[in-house]
């Protein structure tokens, strides 16, 4: 199960990783070849990362997994393990950083989480300029560090 160590990277999971890799669990059955599956069952089997979430976040999740057709009693059992492992950070107004509104929670949560990485199928919508986290995909490395925050002029 999970292991929890301090030192862990602090990552923030895009629903799209999340819908690819319960998607890939549902249809299988067996251990899939899909990068989301992979690194939702590493986190699961070996507590590779830190999860960081907040409130819009999560209702995020449930409400894109329902829309996508996953049975309830199976959005209930992600969502009750993410809780229950995951760090929460505040919810907070948004800055204006991702181009998408909708993601927005996600770059809020790793400002505020001081995260490592965002994990995302969708790299456009977390502006690497903007962000301390790395942006990576689901077969990348996990960063064990943030990035350095470019300097701005004055």
């Amino acid at each position: 199960m999970l292991n929890f160590r301090k030192d862990r990277p602090r990552g923030v999971v895009d629903t799209s990783v999340l819908v690819a890799g319960i998607a890939a669990f549902r249809d299988s059955g067996v251990q899939p070849l899909v990068p989301s599956a992979h690194l939702l069952r590493d986190w699961i089997d070996n507590g590779t990362f830190t999860w960081l979430i907040n409130e819009e976040i999560v209702d995020e999740y449930k409400a894109i997994l329902a829309r996508r057709g996953v049975r309830s009693s199976l959005i209930g059992a992600a969502i009750n393990l993410i809780r229950s492992q995951a760090e929460e950070t505040p919810d907070r107004a948004g800055g204006n950083i991702s181009p998408d509104p909708g993601d927005e929670p996600f770059c809020i949560c790793a400002e505020t989480g001081n995260a490592d990485f965002i994990v995302t199928l969708n790299p456009r919508d977390f502006p690497h300029h903007k962000l301390r986290a790395h942006v990576i995909s689901p077969s990348d490395p996990i960063p064990t560090t943030a990035r350095k925050r470019p300097r701005t002029s004055s």
